[in-house]
């Protein structure tokens, strides 16, 4: 944080830093937002769910197509014939990372949980057992033979080939998969506390009108920027939802 005239500070990494709760030294607020966003995902689609009627009542049409797009333009168009025993995670994925991303936009959390790259290893740490343990699952042993030799390559590459495909397949993946998602919330909000707390400060700034006009101003556009990080949010939660199904499929295809 850089400290400035009349008190104000810079809004920095250490606005991402939260003391433990409750005389622990591992309970924060993230890890509570992260098992609300996992209860809720859990309640939400047990509730939707159960009772499903001819004619849906508003929410289980809203959960239906939301259903219905993650099966479609993911499940059905990425991983093909063979989606329906992925597609359960799938939407259990999409709904989680969405719920803790739009986190960041509401008034008793205002944080996105996934601005904390730990918590992003973790979750990415299981989509990469879950692709893994796909392509063991359809190919056995041989999953190893079709993951670091393309078809094709004559047995005097390999040597060459084998290092740049487990780089790409067990290394690249889940390295870019973190940083995409942690690198989008991380600075979508840094920028809407920026103009807030920056707003603020020179909307409450005395006898400057200047300052008092450009705080206002800035207050709005923090406002605008929070319904923009709703969409973002949102595509963050189907990007990640889609290179989930990409690596899957991989894993599970006959070609490589």
């Amino acid at each position: 944080m850089i400290p400035m005239e009349g008190g104000y500070t810079n809004p920095g990494v250490e606005d991402f830093h939260f003391e433990p709760l409750w005389g622990t030294a591992w309970v924060t607020k993230p890890l509570l937002q992260l098992v609300i966003a996992a209860i809720l995902v859990i309640v939400v689609w047990c509730v939707v769910s159960r009772k499903l009627r001819t004619v849906p009542s508003k929410s289980q049409f809203l959960f239906e197509q939301v259903y219905d797009f993650i099966r479609s333009s993911v499940g059905r168009d990425v991983l093909g014939p063979g989606f329906r025993p992925y597609l359960g995670v799938l939407v259990g994925l999409f709904t989680f990372v969405l719920f803790n991303n739009w986190f960041g936009e509401f008034f008793l959390f205002m944080f996105p949980t996934f601005s904390k790259i730990g918590f992003v290893w973790g979750m990415v740490g299981f989509v990469y057992l879950l692709y893994i343990f796909a392509g063991f699952r359809t190919h056995g042993i041989g999953y190893l033979r079709k993951s670091l030799i393309p078809e094709g390559v004559p047995w005097c590459l390999w040597v060459i080939i084998i290092p740049i495909e487990f780089l790409s397949n067990f290394v690249t993946r889940p390295l870019t998969l973190a940083v995409r998602l942690f690198a989008n919330m991380f600075a979508g909000h840094l920028t809407v506390v920026v103009f807030v707390v920056g707003g603020t400060y020179l909307l409450t700034y005395a006898n400057n009108l200047f300052y008092n006009v450009g705080g206002g101003l800035s207050l709005v556009f923090g406002v605008v920027m929070m319904g923009f990080e709703l969409f973002i949010g949102f595509l963050q939660a189907y990007i990640f939802t889609i290179l989930v199904a990409q690596y899957i499929s991989s894993s599970i295809s006959e070609s490589h």
